[in-house]
Formats: structure tokens, C-alpha cells, sequence
């Protein structure tokens, strides 16, 4: 006599088997779930619990149980977790806060090398001292579990975020003078003339450029080949180069020095260049920072050997940012500098006066615009 099989059948509206269709068909949600509608749309096609169980490859006890859920709760019910669900949590909401605590302390402090944190390091110090801080759960820490409770929280000592700790208690005071610098200049391009005899200069200087020779010869883009300069990736140094160089707000000219260093000594030769340079009736006004050489008794004493000559305004500190030579710079950096090759630090030389007179043969004058329509003119 054939097996009849006493368990209740499924009687479900056909928007329930076509919801189940659609979730056995799925690709985003749980794979537990999408096992679970399939297990009760072949249950409620007639398939047996052994037949189902061979063609997705589980076992009896698993589709009896999802096949009773939903006898019991409903399709719905059944392909949803029960409350309570999973293994219990074994680290405590205590033990997890001091795990935390440790990492925004520094590792120097508890007595290791590192400045900062990795989480192998604090997994081991808090397996070192869990016991004895009152959280045995801890004592098999792994990194992984580390890494989760650090990111619930978030908190990532491995990190660094740079900012700016110190700021100039008369930045907005500085920065205004010197945005009605730039109001001034742009207001004479507006008229075509300056409204007065005086020299805008945005000066700064560019430390620190390389004088890097190949080890062997740049190989030029072959078509078919290959489409980029070929070059070796190792080099030869030759020491640096400082360019001191100040553009002229008005006319675009670059006024610029290049030496091998940027004392005192290099900034009032800039200066004496720019008191040759411009009429000896004209105030000559520069936008610089606060380096020291700017500010140093030598220079003082050159000032003083030419009174009302020069006026400086000076930038605010950490807000080297409000010089327009450094968008200059910037332009430098990206066309001659990048890439570049020389075979002395005398070619290097050469190469950037060659670019100065280059670019004052087509000057481009550079504007300030953020923030100067909201101010006055003084």
C-alpha cells in the first residue's frame, strides 16, 4: 500500500505563491530565505519532504521544520528568523567599552614603541590584560573582533587626521588687508590704468626643487609601441634650488631669483631687484608671508636705507593660501617642473630663468576672486 502522508497541505491564494515564486527567484535576499520559498512553493506543488530535501541538496529535519512554520505562522512567518535567534554575544557591553578606552589612549603610554595603534598590537594588550581588568571574556581576542568593535563605535586609532591647532588671532584682520589689496588691483584693470604710481607684487619663494639626472636616456613615444615617454625609475641627485619670485598683480611680470639657498641675504637681493626694476617715485607693495627672513634685522636695516620705498603686507599665519603666487607655483609645478630631468644643478638654474622669460614674453595675470565682491574699497 502506498505512503500517504498525514501531514496538512498548503493552501495558499495564488498572490502568495507567486510572492513565494518571486522570493525563491531572488538574488539579493538571504540565501536562508530564498531556500526557505522554495522549500514551501515545492511543498505546496506536491513534492514530498525527502524529495525536496534531495533536489536542494539539505536534509529532512530542515524542511520539516520550515514546512511546519509555516503551517503554523503562515508563508510570511515562516521565512522570517525567529526572535532570539543565533548565539548569544559572549563579549560584555562593559568589556566592549574598555577595549574602546584602550584605543584612545596612545600605545607610548601603556609602555610600547608605537604611536599609534594597529589591531594586532591592541588585540594583544587586551589578551595580556583582560583577566586582570576584570573581562576574562577577552582573554582569546582576535583582530577581527577588534576591528568590529572599533568600527560599531566608530573609532579608528590607526588613523591620522591633520588640523590646525594654532590659529593667528588676527587672521580675518589680515586677511581683509590683504583682500583689499586684490580689490585695489582689480579695480585698475576694471579702469585700465592703476589710479595710483604704485607695484603689487604677490611674493613668496619655491624651496626645495630638485636637480634630478637620469641613469639612463628617455625613450620618446613610439607609435604602435608604446604611447608614453619611457624612463628609468632611478636617478641621480644633485642637490636643490630655491626660486624667490614675485608677480606683478598689475602686469603679470615675474620678477624672480634662483639661488641655492633663501636667507636674509637672497630676500634683499629680490628687493634691491624690484628697487631697480620699477621707477624710483613708486611705492612697490608686497603680499608675503611671515617668514623670518622677511622680518629679520637685516632686512629692517635694508628698509631702512630706502624709506617709503616698500610697504609689506603680510598674510596671516597658516593662510599662505591667500598669496596668488602660489597659484603661479602651482602652474610651474605642473608644466616645467613635472618630470623634469637636468644634468647639474647649473642646467636646473638655467631652465628656471628660461621659464621666467618664457612666461613673461606672454604674461597672464592672475585674479583673486573668493570672497572680493563683499568687500569695501579703502
Amino acid at each position: 500500500m502506498p505512503f500517504v502522508s498525514r501531514r496538512s497541505k498548503l493552501k495558499l491564494p495564488q498572490v502568495e505563491v507567486t510572492w513565494l515564486r518571486q522570493w525563491s527567484q531572488s538574488r539579493s535576499e538571504a540565501a536562508g530565505r530564498v531556500e526557505r520559498a522554495e522549500i514551501l512553493l515545492r511543498y505546496y506543488q506536491g513534492e514530498t519532504v525527502s524529495g525536496i530535501a534531495a533536489a536542494l541538496r539539505t536534509n529532512r529535519p530542515r524542511v520539516e521544520r520550515c514546512i511546519a512554520k509555516a503551517l503554523e505562522l503562515g508563508v510570511r512567518g515562516a521565512l522570517q528568523d525567529l526572535p532570539g535567534r543565533g548565539r548569544r554575544p559572549v563579549l560584555s557591553a562593559e568589556a566592549r567599552a574598555w577595549v574602546v578606552a584602550l584605543a584612545r589612549q596612545k600605545p607610548k603610554h601603556l609602555g610600547y614603541a608605537q604611536e599609534l595603534w594597529t589591531t594586532r598590537l591592541l588585540a594583544k594588550h587586551v589578551r595580556k590584560h583582560g583577566v586582570a581588568a576584570g573581562h576574562p571574556s577577552l582573554q582569546h581576542l582576535a583582530r577581527g573582533t577588534v576591528s568590529k568593535i572599533l568600527s560599531a563605535q566608530p573609532v579608528q586609532p590607526h588613523k591620522i587626521e591633520y588640523s590646525l591647532g594654532r590659529r593667528d588671532a588676527e587672521f580675518d584682520t589680515k586677511m581683509k588687508q590683504v583682500l583689499h589689496v586684490y580689490r585695489q588691483v582689480e579695480l585698475w584693470h576694471k579702469a585700465g590704468v592703476p589710479a595710483e604710481l604704485t607695484a603689487v607684487l604677490s611674493y613668496d619663494e619655491k624651496l626645495g626643487i630638485q636637480a634630478l639626472e637620469n641613469t639612463a636616456r628617455d625613450l620618446p613615444p613610439v607609435p604602435g609601441r608604446h604611447q608614453r615617454v619611457g624612463r628609468d625609475h632611478e636617478y641621480v641627485r644633485h642637490g636643490t634650488l630655491s626660486l624667490l619670485a614675485g608677480i606683478d598683480l598689475w602686469s603679470a611680470e615675474v620678477l624672480g631669483l634662483v639661488r641655492d639657498r633663501h636667507r636674509s641675504a637672497e630676500f634683499i637681493e629680490f628687493l634691491r631687484l624690484a628697487d631697480v626694476h620699477y621707477p624710483s617715485d613708486a611705492r612697490i607693495r608686497l603680499v608675503l608671508d611671515n617668514h623670518s627672513a622677511h622680518v629679520s634685522r637685516e632686512t629692517r636695516i635694508f628698509l631702512a636705507t630706502v624709506p617709503n620705498r616698500f610697504e609689506f603686507i603680510f598674510t596671516p599665519t597658516h593662510g599662505s593660501w591667500l598669496n596668488l603666487i602660489e597659484s603661479f607655483f602651482g602652474k610651474m609645478a605642473r608644466t616645467l617642473l613635472r618630470g623634469i630631468r637636468v644634468k647639474s644643478k647649473k642646467e636646473l638654474k638655467t631652465r628656471l630663468e628660461m621659464y621666467l622669460c618664457e612666461v613673461n614674453e606672454e604674461p597672464v595675470v592672475f585674479r583673486w576672486k573668493y570672497k572680493l565682491e563683499t568687500l569695501s574699497v579703502v
